[in-house]
């Protein structure tokens, strides 16, 4: 459930009219539901309390500090992936001691900020970067808590470029390897090894990957055990699936029911890490349609919005429903549409083989489900500006996100001395 509907033939965020929204501030735009961030934590949470787990949000699926700090409030710590992700997390007032360092290419740098910042969980993907944050903490008089991130070598059955759990991917420590490295952590200075971690990919629709997964998890803790190997925390990952359009993923409680199956009986804190479960149908992409061009193949419905604003149907042939921000009448007929944005790029594909009602230039489409990866993976190809994210919460909305303008975009360039004369030349010319 999410808290976009029609209320008279207008699509409401809440109790704010999208159409609104956009008439104040120009359109494309995100815009973020306060009530369906809550309504998703507080499912999902109940749906853990068997096991006790604790929430680490992923902040990589939208990392805005207004989001963050709404998860945050209902009790969420931070998944990271950077020091930047870091500031981010702790900006929106969660406590480091709640935040988990993940991510295969951590710098040192990167270790050294989090250690003087007293992260809670390092989890290590190799054992280079173990000894490294071992070596930065004994420098520093500093003891890390660390978890090996194990690859358990299950498929997780979704797309080939989000599946993180199968040897051939760069994530975590082969399974195998894992009792003769933790031995070896245990034995280390600057070093505490606290559990296990692992994380098989993301948007599974399916319990299976997961239960083989923690399985497999749930027998190394055993074997570590029974080598005298304290392990005290189990992280879980993320990676429950969302419904977009035809998706079918299993519900919450199923998965924390499975969960204590697997890994109920191990007398461990448990971690999980959500990202997109929590924000992706929390947010819309609202677009205005540019132009109309039909050709004798299909018609083109030309946005405002693009490839560069929203780029998870050219990275991952991702498909997002759409629907007009004014409602049809009852009884009209949906046409097949390509809706496409303006970047020079014939992959700047918004919706591919969609449907829409007969629309006009100027009306305005909304794109659901993309509070994850959506204003967070987005760049300015074309010297496109970062458009404004909005957070909605009842009937007030918040700018949470400004429009960015060219000439701030351009200025953060810099022109070598060896250039700059030829402005000084080129002016003089024209005079």
């Amino acid at each position: 459930m999410n808290h976009f509907d029609y209320r008279d033939g207008n699509l409401f965020a809440e109790d704010v009219a999208v159409a609104d929204i956009a008439a104040a501030i120009g359109t494309p735009f995100y815009c973020y539901s306060t009530a369906t961030l809550r309504r998703h934590y507080e499912v999902f949470a109940r749906a853990l309390e068997p096991v006790g787990a604790r929430i680490c949000y992923a902040i990589k699926a939208n990392s805005n500090i207004a989001v963050i700090r709404t998860l945050a409030e209902l009790g969420a710590g931070g998944d990271v992936v950077s020091i930047g992700e870091m500031q981010r997390a702790r900006a929106a007032g969660i406590d480091a001691g709640d935040i988990v360092f993940s991510g295969v290419g951590k710098t040192a740098s990167e270790i050294a900020g989090a250690l003087e910042e007293g992260v809670g969980q390092f989890n290590i993907e190799s054992e280079s970067e173990l000894s490294l944050i071992a070596e930065i903490a004994q420098a520093k008089g500093l003891e890390a808590p660390v978890a090996l991130r194990v690859n358990p070598d299950v498929d997780a059955e979704t797309h080939e470029k989000i599946s993180t759990g199968r040897k051939q991917d760069k994530f975590g420590i082969d399974i195998d390897r894992a009792p003769a490295l933790y031995a070896a952590a245990a034995s280390m200075e600057g070093v505490r090894p606290v559990g296990i971690a692992v994380h098989i990919g993301s948007q599974l629709t399916s319990l299976d990957p997961f239960r083989a997964a923690f399985l497999r998890v749930a027998d190394l803790v055993r074997a570590l055990r029974a080598d005298g190997l304290a392990v005290t925390r189990l992280d879980l990952g993320g990676g429950l699936g969302i419904p977009y359009i035809d998706e079918n993923p299993p519900h919450p409680d199923d998965y924390g029911r499975m969960m204590k199956e697997t890994v109920g009986d191990l007398n461990v804190e448990i971690t999980v890490e959500p990202g997109r479960l929590l924000v992706a149908n929390a947010g819309i992409l609202v677009t205005g349609i540019i132009r109309i061009k039909p050709t004798e193949t299909k018609k083109f419905v030309i946005v405002d919005a693009a490839m560069n604003d929203f780029i998870r149907p050219t990275l991952y042939d991702a498909t997002h429903r759409v629907v007009p921000v004014h409602e049809p009448a009852p009884g009209t007929s949906n046409e097949p549409a390509e809706i496409v944005g303006p970047v020079c790029e014939t992959g700047d594909i918004l919706a591919k083989g969609a449907t829409l009602p007969p629309c006009d230039e100027g009306d305005l489409l909304a794109i659901e489900s993309t509070g994850a990866y959506g204003a967070v993976m987005a760049s300015t190809y074309n010297t496109r500006p970062l458009v404004p994210e909005i957070l909605v919460n009842g009937d007030q909305y918040c700018v949470i996100r400004p429009r960015m303008d060219v000439d701030a975009l351009i200025s953060l360039d810099r022109m070598p001395d060896w250039l700059k004369d030829f402005a000084a030349k080129h002016s003089s010319a024209s005079g």
